[in-house]
């Protein structure tokens, strides 16, 4: 069995745990509070103990940071070097009130009063099983056999004062023996505290009672019913947390494969066996029989040390319990942890991936462990023969209603049968045992015999295209299978991209993709995606559109671009797994053109005839349309959910029917006059009752790219404002409409043109809250600006409030009268989470004069802020250069913004020296506003 954990780097400084004890603290600190068996005033003890608590601190977060604790060995001396101060505290404390009604420190018969009684001081939690974290709360349960009594309450309330003065986050209880035994059946939470119970002062002997009648209760109770209250509670906790643990922020404590999810092995084992530590589990004469191999054992240690050092940093770094490693932090710890650059992974992507890794044989290990413990302790499931004789002529079985491998079956001699379990599970709507889990994980090195395997590629292949593919992929992933099977997914494996666009991992991404292929198939995103959901049943080549989802990003992490390099393995691998050479060469192409919609769908005008004959060059034939329109949306869908929006979906439908028709033939691109006396005849006929004086005067306004750019509604729209605007002799006219199909809102502005007015007007939408997604300018024959505007919500909705929409027009016209301080208001919007700051955008800007015949299209990267729009789009003005469309797209924290421009004298921008000038005037307006960038040096 192999549960390998990947190991550290070489320049990773993980320490090995230290074999000495802490150091003894009690002795000294009591002879300072307790002066020849006097205690000493409380402030001068509070002073004391303030010192000898900031020492101790200090001393394990030196010894941590200079790498002589690892993260595990930290947690152990800061837990026992505290229990030296809580003890000491004890001490002073019974001094100061001792159990004793008449107050004296003499036994009760030569004081004549009779005793109170006395309490156990324990500690509970986390602070129980002997490890603590910086900023952790100290868990402590003041323990007797009887009700405490006035002088044993003031002691309680003494001691928790002097922690709290101290600045310790104490978390406590006060029981009796019985209370606790009650307390715990009712409630798990308390019964997994008492479980770690740890004597630390007081009256052993009720410690020792406590312990003998908690046992017997709970071995009268039996594992089941702590079992079940645990697997809900992690169920409830992971769909709090999350529920992957691929998540590219992961809650390093609660998150699913975190600290949470072993210690829960721990209290599990714990409660079946009272084993203090998991190599107790490890051979024959163990618990259980042999529950862990020695390898598993050391890979639950690894796993503890590792999660353990990550915490340590994380608090130390931000000086408060923080257990979430977000993007701002990780290159923090990951630097503290020795992870350099290595190749082309940053040391950041090498930390997380180690962390990834880390999580996933947590998972691993959980399916491994806790199935086990559960049979030892409540006795093997009752296995029965499969209900049907193929099942069980394949080595199948039943236990439970789930599918497991027949007992005489060995996975060594049939790797094969790891697949057909899996199939076997999905054909007959079973559930996979968790005793196969066990045996899929330590079995999954024989994956590696399969390779060349026919039949076993074609089993998978199987799996791959058939019902509920994604969660059969996550499950041969998480057990291991994947990776020996195929090399090459074994190298995107708890891969991340250091950004805030992608929320997964590259193979979780990957499966979560395989997933929506799924979904779509079923038609359960028809109002979500409508085309996509449509085109998937009329797509011939089901098994290679399957492959190639698998297979899109199968080179990130490589350097180069990854979808060449990923076409390259789609060539070598799908022979292997039985495709015809002809879905072969379909899924390289997949693979390598998988950017293409999108890219052109958000970054070019779909409206620029050249930008449909370019695609549909490349494209050539409807089936690859159909297929990459299915694979663009099943990649977006599985970025995260904040990705796709109505918007992002009318873009790719409005370009999927554009090159459709120009692959169907004929006259699918007709010459520009024909097509824009089309559109003029479409508009004319949609204003029949409009004076003809004013539909002629309409028709006459706008030049030949006006007509080609809206639809006839959009057009008669146009008019009716036109008219009113000039009827009311109005300077500024600003109309809005709600798309709610489209998920945007469309701004409409209609004023004189002069230089500038776009910028002027996107700063006004910035201060407004609207985040523009597409805009249309033009200058129409009568030397007015219609320039419209498609907006969202911070949220990526309609932006539909109508207080909103009536602040949004206002604010128009205050700035273009001038009264509306841009820059100034625009430095009040809130700015990004400080979390994301650590993510680095580099401005870039590219200057293409072949995309288009007739404009020059500027695209611009960096990172994105409130009023970038504007700024950029100064800059263009400031050039003399006319806009005459932008698309706006984020990613996460990255603007990329599309400008198609001409100059004064409406021709394309040729001139090396202009083009150079406007590169660096646009990387100046990318830089931060109060950080000048070095044009020199950044100009790409």
């Amino acid at each position: 069995m192999t549960v390998s954990l990947g190991q550290p780097p070489s320049s990773a400084a993980i320490p090995v745990l230290p074999t000495s004890e802490p150091p003894e603290v009690l002795p000294d600190l009591i002879a300072g509070l307790v002066e020849d068996g006097r205690p000493v005033a409380r402030d001068i003890a509070l002073g004391l103990l303030r010192r000898q608590l900031g020492r101790v601190q200090g001393r394990v977060q030196r010894a941590f940071e200079a790498h002589d604790l690892s993260g595990l060995g930290a947690a152990r001396w800061l837990a026992a070097l505290t229990d030296g101060i809580v003890g000491a505290i004890h001490t002073y404390t019974l001094a100061q009130v001792p159990p004793q009604a008449g107050g004296a420190q003499v036994p009760p018969q030569e004081a004549g009063a009779p005793a109170e009684e006395t309490f156990a001081l324990i500690a509970t939690g986390g602070y129980g099983r002997g490890v603590l974290a910086p900023y952790s709360d100290i868990d402590l349960l003041f323990l007797s056999d009887a009700p405490l009594g006035p002088q044993g309450r003031r002691a309680v309330e003494f001691l928790l004062y002097l922690l709290w003065d101290l600045g310790l986050k104490v978390g406590h209880a006060t029981r009796t023996i019985d209370e606790c035994i009650e307390d715990s059946r009712g409630d798990v939470t308390i019964q997994t505290a008492l479980i770690d119970a740890r004597f630390l002062a007081g009256n052993r002997a009720v410690h020792d009672r406590f312990q003998e009648t908690f046992l017997a209760a709970r071995k009268a109770s039996g594992l089941a019913p702590f079992l079940a209250a645990k697997r809900a509670e992690r169920t409830t906790r992971h769909a709090r947390y999350g529920e992957s643990p691929f998540l590219v922020e992961p809650h390093v404590k609660e998150g699913r494969g975190g600290l949470r999810d072993l210690q829960t092995l721990y209290w599990l084992a714990r409660h079946a066996f009272g084993v203090q530590r998991m190599p107790e589990l490890v051979g024959p004469e163990s618990p259980g029989g042999g529950l862990l191999t020695p390898q598993e054992a050391r890979s639950i240690r690894r796993a503890w040390n590792f999660l353990w050092t990550v915490r340590f940093h994380l608090h130390y770094v931000t000086g408060r319990a923080e257990e979430r490693l977000t993007f701002d932090l990780q290159p923090v710890v990951g630097a503290r942890m020795g992870y350099t650059r290595h190749g082309v992974q940053d040391g950041v992507e090498r930390f997380m991936k180690h962390l990834f890794l880390t999580a996933r044989d947590v998972v691993r290990l959980t399916r491994l462990l806790e199935p086990a413990i559960e049979r030892a302790a409540l006795g093997p499931p009752a296995v029965v023969p499969a209900g049907d004789a193929a099942l069980s002529h394949a080595g199948m079985a039943l236990a439970d209603g789930k599918v497991l491998f027949a007992p005489d079956r060995q996975v060594a001699d049939d790797p094969a049968i790891m697949l057909r379990l899996v199939r076997a599970a999905r054909d007959r709507n079973l559930e996979i045992h968790p005793l196969a889990h066990r045996a899929l994980i330590r079995n999954a090195r024989y994956a590696v015999a399969l390779r060349d395997d026919p039949a076993a590629n074609t089993l998978f292949l199987d799996l791959l295209t058939g019902k509920d593919s994604a969660r059969h992929m996550r499950v041969l992933n998480e057990v291991g299978f994947l990776s020996r099977f195929m090399p090459d997914w074994a190298r995107i494996v708890g891969l991340m991209q250091f950004d805030t666009y992608h929320v997964f991992t590259v193979e979780e991404h990957t499966i979560e993709a395989i997933g929506v292929l799924s979904a779509l198939e079923r038609n359960e995103l028809n109002e979500i995606a409508p085309v996509a959901s449509e085109l998937i049943g009329q797509i011939q080549s089901r098994r290679a559109l399957y492959v190639a989802v698998m297979l899109h990003d199968i080179a990130k992490g490589r350097g180069g671009d990854h979808s060449e390099l990923g076409a390259q393995v789609a060539l070598e691998l799908c022979p292997r797994l039985g495709l015809s050479p002809e879905e072969t060469e379909t899924v390289s192409w997949l693979v390598l053109n998988h950017l293409l919609i999108s890219a052109t769908a958000f970054k070019r005008d779909i409206d620029d005839p050249k930008t449909i004959l370019d695609i549909a060059e490349t494209v050539q034939s409807p089936e690859r349309l159909r297929l990459l329109l299915v694979l663009t949306v099943a990649d977006m869908r599985a970025v995260g959910p904040k990705v796709w929006n109505g918007w992002k979906a009318t873009l790719l439908r409005e370009l999927y029917w554009r090159v459709a028709e120009v692959l169907a033939g004929g006259l699918s691109v007709p010459e520009r006059d024909t097509r824009v006396a089309r559109a003029r005849a479409a508009a004319a006929s949609l204003l029949e009752t409009m004076a003809k004086a004013d539909l002629d005067r309409f028709l006459g306004l706008g030049y030949p790219g006006y007509w080609l750019s809206f639809d006839p509604d959009t057009h008669a729209r146009h008019a009716e404002m036109i008219r009113d605007a000039e009827a009311d002799q109005a300077p500024l006219t600003v109309r809005t409409r709600v798309i709610e199909a489209r998920s945007v809102t469309e701004v409409t502005v209609y004023c004189s043109d002069h230089p500038g007015l776009f910028s002027r007007i996107a700063g006004a939408l910035a201060v407004a809250g609207a985040s523009i997604v597409d805009a249309r300018i033009h200058t129409m024959t009568n030397g007015m600006a219609l320039d419209t505007f498609w907006v969202q919500d911070a949220a990526g909705g309609a932006f539909d409030a109508p207080h909103r929409l009536a602040r949004l027009a206002v604010l128009i016209e205050q700035s273009l009268s001038g009264r509306l301080r841009l820059d100034q208001e625009i430095a009040k919007l809130r700015r990004e989470p400080a979390r994301l700051r650590a993510v680095t955008i580099p401005p870039r800007v590219v200057l293409d004069n072949h995309a288009s015949n007739t404009h020059t299209v500027i695209e611009v990267n960096g990172r994105d802020r409130p009023g970038l729009l504007h700024a950029v789009t100064a800059a263009i003005s400031g050039q003399g250069l006319q806009i005459a469309s932008a698309h706006i797209t984020t990613y996460g924290v990255r603007a990329v913004d599309v400008f198609y421009v001409k100059d004064v004298f409406g021709l394309k921008v040729e001139n090396e020296r202009k083009l150079s000038t406007l590169r660096a005037a646009l990387l100046v307006a990318l830089g931060a506003p109060d950080v000048p960038v070095d044009t020199g040096v950044r100009v790409v």
